[in-house]
């Protein structure tokens, strides 16, 4: 499917800001996803929520995902306040992607914060309605989060990545998008649709 663009780059390609918080178990899923828009023809901005960039788990260390992140897309990470807010302002992105996308996240897109490099660059590009596509994961997704994908869903220009259950029988709040879906999810998004169904089988 042929992009919109809006932005300009070196490339000539559209542009997408993908952010990346804490999920860290979900980490190695970004991989494949990155890889998957830039077939589509997307220069991929990767931005990295504070937890992301500091961390280490046994999931990988924070600078093992930042040189990973960096090599793959061919783009510096943004990692401050600073560093995202002119994405809107200057075009800079034609959209963004937050995957994974974190139940704090949720929960701070819905209430309008922007005290974090992911939720400040949201904010960024919602100022010029560009679509923002959210990817959940979080072990609350049908508690304490529930409220605020109920809010979002319904609120202009964000659209959802198709999510389910991913273990109901040990985990049965949590909610994890499924991540090859989301190179379609933005194209359709692009056009102001949501894409179809949104609940994953």
């Amino acid at each position: 499917m042929t992009q919109p663009s809006f932005a300009t780059n070196e490339t000539q390609k559209p542009t997408v800001a993908f952010g990346i918080c804490g999920s860290f178990c979900t980490l190695d899923k970004t991989v494949p996803a990155i890889q998957a828009l830039q077939k589509q023809g997307w220069n991929v901005q990767p931005v990295i929520s504070y937890e992301a960039a500091s961390q280490d788990t046994r999931f990988g260390t924070a600078a093992y995902w930042r040189e990973t992140i960096e090599k793959l897309t061919g783009n510096s990470i943004l990692d401050t306040l600073a560093g995202v807010e002119p994405l809107g302002p200057k075009g800079l992105a034609d959209g963004m992607v937050i995957a994974p996308c974190t139940g704090t996240t949720l929960a701070r897109l819905d209430m309008g914060l922007s005290d974090t490099p992911i939720t400040l660059a949201a904010k960024s590009l919602l100022r010029i309605h560009r679509p923002i596509v959210l990817a959940v994961s979080t072990n609350d997704g049908l508690g304490a989060s529930a409220q605020h994908i109920g809010a979002l869903l319904v609120r202009r220009d964000f659209y959802f990545v198709p999510f389910g259950q991913d273990d109901c029988i040990k985990k049965p709040m949590s909610l994890k998008a499924d991540f090859t879906r989301i190179s379609d999810t933005l194209s359709e998004a692009l056009h102001g649709r949501q894409i179809q169904p949104i609940l994953a089988k």
